[in-house]
């Protein structure tokens, strides 16, 4: 699979295309897997939501291990992490904070209602046969995604284009994060970079994300770590390494107090749930 060329994959859940779902590549994609009349993966603390429906597990790239979906009647769509034009802020930040969830790392949920699910099927119609066309278009897959997303916005309730200046400083601090977070530690660099204090900027994270740089940056790097440990071939000391960290024992302990799990031990119990499909 060559992320250059295959942008994006729509699939059938019970019938799930193999050579996406084996590539290492697939941690740079976004997905949505729609399960079709299926009770929900996740545990629902409200009773009357436990139902089966139309539910949409939208998971952001970078994300693993991810949640098992094998088995389930519904469709899943994939795109790459470079289709989003992130020239234009305002959206990117709406499909990131749609995906994101509860924090870096995780992942939403929703429940469709009837009218959205006739929406959605209608605009997902158009994007198949799109995509199934022998020269795709890309700039059309595009749009129709992106009528996708927004819609899907709309039902819920986000603000598209309404951010002040502090969630644009959020919005920069992800990207940042996302380009930086192996190698730089350091709450001034990304305060530096935002051109405000790292007090000021621990105070806007905290009011928009529930967490603080430091909490954010830890999240991201246990993200990676988890990928890596499952997906890769390296060692631990190479996983640990490749993500700043030059003693072994330093990353076990690190990625123990934030999992509760040693390294070794999260490997094995990757192994043991067959996470990736």
């Amino acid at each position: 699979m060559n992320p250059e060329n295959d942008l994006f994959f729509i699939s059938p859940l019970d019938a799930p295309l193999q050579v996406y779902f084996d590539s290492p590549a697939r941690e740079d994609y976004f997905e949505i897997a729609w399960l079709k009349d299926e009770e929900p993966l996740h545990f629902v603390k409200e009773e009357n939501l436990r139902v089966k429906g139309d539910w949409l597990y939208l998971i952001p790239a970078n994300r693993s291990p991810r949640p098992r979906k094998s088995g389930k009647k519904g469709t899943l769509i994939a795109f790459h992490k470079s289709v989003l034009d992130y020239e234009v802020k305002e959206f990117t930040l709406d499909v990131i904070r749609l995906f994101l969830g509860k924090g870096a790392g995780s992942f939403s949920t929703i429940l469709l209602d009837e009218d959205m699910v006739v929406t959605l099927e209608s605009l997902f119609r158009i994007m198949k046969d799109e995509y199934e066309e022998q020269q795709k278009n890309l700039l059309v897959l595009k749009a129709l995604l992106k009528a996708f997303l927004l819609k899907l916005m709309q039902y819920k309730t986000l603000t598209l284009t309404r951010q002040g200046l502090n969630e644009k400083r959020v919005y920069h601090f992800l990207l940042l994060l996302e380009h930086h977070f192996q190698e730089e530690k350091s709450v001034t660099f990304y305060a530096d970079k935002l051109n405000i204090t790292p007090k000021r900027l621990n105070q806007i994270l905290k009011e928009k994300t529930g967490r603080t740089i430091t909490q954010l940056l830890q999240e991201r790097i246990v993200v990676a770590a988890k990928q890596q440990l499952v997906a890769s071939a390296k060692t631990i000391q190479e996983v640990g390494y490749s993500l700043g960290f030059e003693d072994r024992s330093y990353f076990s302990r690190f990625f123990k107090k934030m999992t509760g799990l040693t390294p070794e031990q999260f490997q094995q119990q990757a192994k043991e749930r067959i996470f990736p499909v």
